[in-house]
C-alpha cells in the first residue's frame, strides 16, 4: 500500500499533524510520496528530514497509490483534486485550520480514523466536477477545465453590473443582472453559492445550483436543476472583460466569450468515516453542533 501526502501552506498545527500521519503510516509498514512542493516547505521548516518518494504532478500518481491525504482546509483538497483528476484515487481531508466540509478529520481523530482506513471501514462519497467549454477557446482552461466547487463568471474591472444571458439545453431561461453568477455542484453548495443565500445539497443529489451574486433583478433567486442539463452564458457589460473562475482558478476573457458548462465525465472520491459524515458536519457548521434527540 502506498499513500500520497499533499499540503498547500505551512500552518500553526502542519508540524504536529505531519508528523502523527507519518508516524502512523511508517509504524503500519505503508510506503509514502509527498507531493514534491510540500515536501520542500516541511523540509525548509525542519518538519521532516528524510527522503522520501515525490510525486509533482498528475502523471506521477497511479493505481498503485490507494489513497492521498491532503492536510490543510477545503481549499487545499480544492487544489489536490487537480492531481487526482480521473485516476480514481479517493481524498482524505485533514483538517490544519477551522472545520471544513471537505477536509473534516480532526487532530485527536487522526491515528483512529487512518486505522479505519487500512481496515477498510469507510464510504466512497462520489463527487460531481463541472467542466466547462469556451468559445473562442481559451489556454487556460485547456488542461484543468473542470471544478470540483463551482464555476463563477464575474465582473472584472468595473463597479457596474454585467448581464449574463444564461440558456439550459439551448432554451432561454433568463438574464441575469448582477455581479456574477455561481454556478455550483452539490459539493460547492455550501461554498460560495452558500454565501450568496444559495441552498445546502447532500452530496449525492444529482443536481446543480444557480445563484446570482447580488442580483439587481430582486426576483432572481438561486435555481435548482438537474445536472444533466448543459448551461450556456453570454456576458453582456461596460469592460472588455470579465472573469471565469473555476474553484481557485481564475482568468479573463473577451465579453464576446460564450461559456458552455457542464457535468464533467469523471467525478472525485472523497473518503467518508462514519465519524465525520457529511451530516455530522453539517450539524456541526449550521446548527452550531446542537443535537436534539431526546
Amino acid at each position: 500500500m502506498k499513500i500520497a501526502l499533499f499540503g498547500q501552506y505551512y500552518q500553526n498545527s502542519t508540524a504536529e499533524i505531519v508528523h502523527k500521519v507519518v508516524d502512523f503510516l511508517e509504524s503500519n509498514g505503508i510506503a509514502i510520496a509527498f507531493e514534491i512542493n510540500f515536501l520542500a516547505i516541511l523540509k525548509e521548516k525542519n518538519i521532516l528530514s528524510k527522503t522520501y518518494e515525490t510525486y509533482a504532478g498528475y502523471s506521477d500518481l497511479d493505481a498503485n497509490h490507494t489513497a492521498l491525504i491532503s492536510i490543510g482546509g477545503d481549499g487545499t483538497i480544492l487544489k489536490a483534486a487537480t492531481f487526482v483528476r480521473d485516476k480514481n484515487i479517493p481524498i482524505i481531508g485533514i483538517n490544519a485550520g477551522r472545520l471544513g466540509f471537505l477536509a473534516t478529520i480532526q487532530f485527536e481523530n487522526i491515528e483512529s480514523l487512518l486505522q479505519k482506513l487500512l481496515n477498510k471501514d469507510y464510504a466512497i462519497s462520489k463527487r460531481t466536477l463541472l467542466s466547462i467549454e469556451t468559445s473562442p477557446k481559451h489556454d487556460n482552461f485547456s488542461d484543468l477545465d473542470f471544478a470540483l466547487n463551482e464555476v463563477t463568471v464575474a465582473r472584472k474591472d468595473t463597479t457596474s453590473m454585467i448581464t449574463i444571458i444564461t440558456y439550459l439545453n439551448g432554451e432561454y431561461l433568463t438574464s441575469y443582472w448582477a455581479d456574477g453568477l455561481i454556478i455550483s455542484t452539490p459539493t460547492g453548495s455550501t461554498g460560495y453559492s452558500l454565501s450568496c443565500g444559495g441552498p445546502v445539497l447532500t452530496p449525492n443529489v444529482e443536481s446543480l445550483v444557480i445563484t446570482p451574486m447580488a442580483p439587481h433583478n430582486l426576483n432572481a433567486r438561486p435555481l435548482v436543476i438537474p445536472d444533466d442539463m448543459e448551461i450556456e452564458l453570454r456576458i453582456s457589460g461596460r469592460e472588455e472583460q470579465f472573469l471565469i473562475s473555476l474553484d481557485s482558478r481564475i482568468s479573463a476573457v473577451s465579453k464576446e466569450t460564450i461559456v458552455k458548462i457542464k457535468k464533467s465525465s469523471f467525478s472525485i472520491s472523497i473518503i467518508e468515516f462514519k465519524e465525520e459524515s457529511f451530516l455530522n458536519t453539517i450539524r456541526k457548521k449550521l446548527l452550531w453542533g446542537e443535537d436534539k434527540r431526546n
